[in-house]
């Protein structure tokens, strides 16, 4: 394969830069941009200053990364961004509803990244244990837990059945709220 001239040679290069895009130029483009996790619930990585995004595709592609990058540095947020789309993906596999409270669903969000950091696993943060490490590694309330598996039955309040009188209209919850309603901003 013959690559265009000023291309990258990273896959699925567009080949219509022929010298780097200033890092400026990049930092506006994420900061501009609506972020979506991938597949695996992770957001997108931005450069650091310096590092040189050699043609517009991965202009493009790094303007659909975080507006900004703290999960980088700080395992939580990652953590908290990851059980955000987790959740948003879950309620839509099952069929459930977030709780027509948005806070409620906020702090659980919380709650299981902070014990995903702490723990490894993302343990109930709605139960009382005698040993959280022993219970995150059973696995039984990890969540999804057991009775939400099994019979669609959520303690916390985050995936609701239809019929449920705390069920919203929502299954999709941003990032950003959950800090803001959890008071992690």
């Amino acid at each position: 394969v013959r690559l265009p001239a000023g291309c990258c040679g990273k896959a699925r290069c567009c080949g219509t830069m022929r010298e780097p895009l200033p890092y400026a130029a990049v930092l506006l483009a994420c900061v501009a941009a609506f972020h979506v996790p991938d597949a695996h619930g992770f957001l997108p990585r931005m450069p650091g200053p310096g590092v040189a995004v050699t043609c517009r595709h991965h202009a493009r592609s790094l303007a659909s990364g975080p507006l900004f990058s703290t999960a980088e540095d700080d395992p939580t947020e990652k953590a908290l961004d990851a059980m955000t789309a987790f959740t948003n993906r879950y309620t839509k596999i099952t069929g459930t509803y977030l709780c027509a409270e948005a806070s409620v669903t906020a702090v659980v969000v919380k709650g299981l990244a902070e014990h995903k950091v702490s723990l490894g696993a993302p343990l109930c943060p709605c139960r009382y244990y005698e040993d959280k490490e022993a219970e995150a590694k059973a696995g039984y309330w990890n969540c999804p837990c057991v009775p939400m598996r099994e019979r669609h039955e959520c303690h916390c309040m985050l995936f609701l059945t239809e019929d449920n009188d705390f069920a919203g209209k929502e299954q999709v919850i941003d990032a950003q709220e959950v800090r803001r309603l959890s008071g992690t901003m």
